[in-house]
């Protein structure tokens, strides 16, 4: 079992930055591709970007590409979102997950993943 804990959300002003964390607990996930997926108001969960488990490869939806990075540290358990030029869209709920066998050729889609942290809200506003 696996438990990821997010935090770093809240409310930001259009063109700010703030950085997400995810804490995993239970067992390590140094091995697991981890990604951040988010669900804005009234809308479906969306993938918004993930990083195999060397760090190596990342993938990020075209939505925030050049404004958000994706990293982790093996050794502290946790994966990173940092996020530059927030626009309102950016406003939703984001969701840490990792996906312990499905294969970084599924790493944007949320089948893939098997365990979900509760989510952290992120507010952009105008």
């Amino acid at each position: 079992q696996v438990q990821l804990l997010e935090s770093g959300g809240g409310l930001v002003q259009a063109g700010g930055s703030l950085r997400l964390s995810c804490a995993a607990s239970g067992r390590s996930v140094s091995s697991y591709t981890m990604a951040w997926f988010r669900q804005g108001p009234g809308k479906d969960r969306e993938f918004v970007s993930a990083i195999i488990w060397s760090g190596g490869h990342t993938l990020y939806a075209d939505s925030v590409k050049g404004r958000f990075t994706i990293s982790r540290d093996n050794a502290k358990n946790m994966v990173y979102l940092q996020m530059n030029s927030l626009i309102r869209e950016d406003t939703a709920v984001y969701y840490c997950a990792v996906d312990q066998n499905s294969g970084w050729s599924r790493a944007s889609g949320p089948e893939a993943y098997d365990y979900w942290g509760q989510g952290t809200q992120v507010t952009v506003s105008s």
